[in-house]
This record gives C-alpha cells, structure tokens and sequence, in this order.
C-alpha cells in the first residue's frame, strides 16, 4: 500500500511538472505574431556625485514588429525579432534582437563588462523546472542570459530574472560614464499580447572594485498583437534570409560550445560585426561567415 501510495505521488509530481511545462512553452509562443510595440524609457534616480552629470533624455517610440518562431523544440524554444520600418509601401525590414529559450539549462555566458562574457556551469538540482533567456544582438553575438521560472497564478504568466548586459543599442553611442546595465527584465502575456518591463541600473564595474550604481531607469515595452498581414514584409524577409542567418547561428553556437569565457572585439578592421553581416553580399556562405566571426573572437 505504501508503495501504491508512493508511486501515485511520483505520478502526480510529473504529471504536474509536465502541465506546468506545457503552459511555460504556450505562454513563450504566444510572443510570436505581429505587433504594434511601443518602446518607453525613463532615467528614474541619478546618483552620481558630479554636478554636471546629465540624465538621459526620456525615450517614446513605436513600431511594427514581426517575432518569427525559429526553433519549436520539446526543450529549446528560438524567436527572431524583425522590425518594419519606412513608409508603408516601400518597407524597410531591420534584423532586431533575439530571444531563445532553454528548458532547464546549465550552461551560461553571463556578461562581465567590456565585451567579456563569464562562462558558467550551474548544477541541475539549481535549474530544475527553470527556463534560461538567451538574448543575443542583431548579428546573434551573445547579449544577456538568465535562468528563473515561469510564474503562472491569479491569470497571469510572466517569467522575472536579473542579469548584467551591454549597454543598449539607444545609449552606447551617447554614453560613456558607466559600462554595464543590470536589468531585471519581466516579460508577462497579457490578453493583448505581452509587455517586455524592465528595472535597470546603469552600473560602472571595473577589475577588483564593488560595482558603482550611476543612475536607474524604467522601460516598459508593450506589444499589442495586431494582424499578422500586416507584417508581411518582414515574413518575405525572413524567408528570403533564413539560411544565411541559420549559418551565422551555426557558427556562434560552434563558439560557445567551447564553454570558456568569451571576449569579443567591438571592431575589425575599423567596421562592426553587423555591418558586416548586413551587406546585401559577400557573407551568404558558412565559408564567408565562420572567418568572419571567428576574427571577432579574441
């Protein structure tokens, strides 16, 4: 009877794991579509001891936004994001960043600061029922990683984490008081769509020293699915597209399987990776593009 009564347990255990499983792979789906997103940035609290320090300006943009699904597997889940820009009847499709999700994942570039990622080895007992966000830039070089559960209760679904990143896109060609953003990033499905919350701090980190916090900021980015007509031009893109950018992902994940920090340089040859990557021609092979990333690792 004991035994009977154990057995049911450990049906019941999985039986619920695999449930909760299934809503966190819905809930991560459900972000693919077309969307009207509105990005919302605001520098909250300044901390810096200099007089003369200037904050940020507050950000409002809108867009049009295609998320692709790329991978739909039982324990890796990857979506593309596309941005549409330009006038309606002459689109202009901008490669934009990239999320992947991994089921009870151990293995982590987390970022240090200027262009160093710290290889991690976390043990399964730490990840269990855990999904890791991999955040990689528009050429699919590394950004951010963060492993925490999906949260489903009270009608909501929302995964929460906080990791260091790069500065973003909006401020490293502006800023150069602080090197790293801790972001505590909060995706949440809403009947709408969802919302991508964000509560940063713009951190100075240095060899040796404890972090020093400059400012925080607030973002908010709310994507409101609309039609998926509407986006597709960015569907044309990508079909036109998928496999040189199925060929670059091969490669970076030939890279981090090495497992070793990580150091990439900002520049070759005077030139950014993506401008690279970007060019209508010249980097649609593997033979191409494996050198070409590879003079980007240090």
């Amino acid at each position: 009877m004991k035994r009977l009564a154990l057995l049911l347990v450990v049906f019941t255990v999985t039986l619920n794991a695999q449930n909760k499983k299934e809503l966190d792979q819905n809930a991560i789906k459900s972000m693919c579509g077309c969307y009207e997103v509105s990005f919302n940035f605001a520098e909250t609290f300044q901390y810096s001891n200099d007089s003369t320090y200037i904050p940020s300006k507050t950000k409002h943009d809108k867009g049009l936004e295609w998320v692709q699904l790329v991978e739909d597997h039982t324990n890796k889940i990857s979506m593309q994001h596309l941005l549409i820009v330009g006038k309606p009847d002459s689109p202009h499709i901008v490669k934009h960043w990239r999320q992947d999700w991994e089921y009870e994942n151990t293995n982590l570039y987390t970022y240090d600061h200027d262009n160093k990622w710290r290889f991690l080895s976390l043990p399964k007992a730490e990840v269990i029922g855990q999904w890791t966000q991999k955040v990689f830039q528009v050429d699919d070089s590394p950004r951010y990683e963060g492993t925490s559960s999906w949260v489903h209760v009270d009608g909501k679904s929302y995964w929460e984490n906080t990791t260091s990143a790069p500065l973003p896109r909006r401020e490293y060609t502006k800023r150069s008081d602080y090197n790293v953003t801790v972001r505590t990033n909060r995706q949440e499905i809403t009947p709408q769509g969802w919302i991508h919350d964000q509560d940063n701090d713009k951190v100075i980190r240095e060899d040796g020293k404890d972090d020093v916090v400059l400012a925080q900021e607030k973002g908010l980015n709310t994507y409101i699915k609309v039609e998926d007509s509407r986006c597709k031009a960015a569907q044309d893109y990508w079909k036109e597209n998928q496999e040189k950018w199925a060929l670059v992902r091969a490669k970076w994940n030939e890279v981090f399987a090495r497992n070793k920090d990580l150091v990439l340089a900002e520049k070759v040859e005077n030139k950014l990776l993506y401008k690279y990557l970007f060019a209508k021609e010249g980097f649609e092979t593997s033979e191409a593009i494996n050198p070409l990333i590879e003079s980007f690792v240090k």
